[in-house]
């Protein structure tokens, strides 16, 4: 995994230097762990981890490098959690090309299990799609819209 996870991070810091951005240390660092945790996590377990980095490491520095990652684009905020996850698209070709700050250029929901908290991310247009429908008929310009839809996941289901 590790090699590949590399493969990711070199393309995040492509995909940021072709908005003359730069993934410095520091926040390829913090979206490496972001990545790793395959589950939403929260800056002060961030900061936990990058301390075995950085000893120096304080929670502005982490909360500095999560806003860059979300202006890019690399990952995502949980309000519900309060917690950040790896865009699935990271590093993908399809999602290289710039976007505007803080946009993904696939829909993203969230489907959080309210037992055990997996997070999974999908990616439905018609959601989407529905949701800029009814903002129009409303009359509001949306520009940007996170669902997080909160149930059971099939692991959960199946046990209880």
């Amino acid at each position: 995994m590790s090699a590949s996870l590399d493969t990711v991070l070199d393309r995040a810091a492509a995909q940021c230097a072709r908005r003359g951005a730069q993934l410095t240390e520091l926040r390829r660092q913090v979206l490496r762990l972001v990545l790793e945790a395959e589950q939403p996590v929260g800056a002060y377990a961030l900061l936990d981890k990058l301390r075995s980095l950085r000893s120096g490491a304080a929670p502005p520095t982490v909360y500095r490098a999560l806003d860059f990652l979300l202006e890019q684009g690399l990952i995502h905020k949980l309000e519900r959690l309060n917690a950040f996850l790896g865009c699935v698209e990271t590093g993908q070709e399809e999602h290289a090309h710039d976007h505007g700050e803080g946009q993904h250029d696939h829909p993203h929901q969230f489907l959080i299990c309210r037992t055990c908290g997996t997070t999974a991310e999908i990616s439905d247009p018609g959601i989407a799609a529905a949701l800029a429908s009814a903002s129009a008929d409303a009359g509001f310009t949306l520009h940007r819209a996170t669902v997080e839809a909160e149930g059971i996941c099939a692991g959960c289901a199946g046990s209880a």
